[in-house]
């Protein structure tokens, strides 16, 4: 597992992308961070939990609840 230090203006589906190569799974991502799932739109600096993407999910290239 990384970690993913947030960007100004950040939200969910652009992180997914930029550190799990799809915003499909941004799902993924918000479950490795529940404590921030208030929030849509980040400030700079919150640091966040990557996880590593199912071989299923990163081979299908589909979003976690399809799998």
């Amino acid at each position: 597992m990384g970690t993913y230090t947030t960007r100004e203006g950040d939200q969910w589906d652009l992180i997914a992308l930029r550190t799990l190569g799809s915003e499909l799974h941004a799902d993924l991502l918000m479950k490795a961070n529940m404590e921030w799932l208030d929030i849509f739109t980040f400030g700079h600096g919150v640091v966040l939990r990557v996880p590593e993407l199912p071989e299923k999910a990163a081979a299908a290239g589909m979003p976690g609840w399809r799998t």
